[in-house]
């Protein structure tokens, strides 16, 4: 585990403000909307604008281009997988730790179901000290 800083949150590595597509929404619009906003993931919300999940570049990728399905056909809402996410006021310890544990480059900070935010990669190298992201980067792409 890698070992963050006692008195900053998540609210303070994120960038504020991740857009969300529709869980109706296609994964060729999800593809768009990720070029235009230059991000590789999009929280997945419902019409309550609740979050339901997470789709990544990888994921259109892999579960739809390349097991033959069109992606003007399939919906975000099919492809959103597991949700793993904080809170703004969850430790940054605690941000790393769900990272690396569930090898996840991209995390979701939600406040009541709606996201407020996501902490990538470039977040982490813009926050962490060069050892602590280099800790979390072996950690996140170690594979058994």
């Amino acid at each position: 585990m890698t070992s963050g800083h006692p008195h900053d949150t998540a609210r303070d590595l994120m960038s504020p403000g991740a857009e969300c597509i529709g869980t109706h929404e296609t994964l060729d619009r999800a593809a768009q909307m990720m070029r235009n906003s230059s991000v590789g993931s999009l929280p997945v919300c419902g019409p309550d604008e609740r979050v339901k999940g997470i789709i990544t570049d990888r994921d259109i990728v892999i579960k739809c281009i390349a097991a033959g399905h069109d992606p003007s056909k399939v919906t975000a809402g099919e492809l959103a997988g597991g949700l793993v996410f904080v809170t703004p006021d969850s430790s940054v310890d605690e941000a790393l730790t769900k990272m690396e544990e569930n090898q996840i480059k991209r995390l979701p900070v939600l406040e009541s179901d709606r996201v407020v935010g996501m902490i990538s990669e470039s977040d982490l190298a813009k926050h962490l000290p060069d050892a602590q992201l280099a800790e979390f980067m072996h950690h996140v792409y170690a594979r058994d």
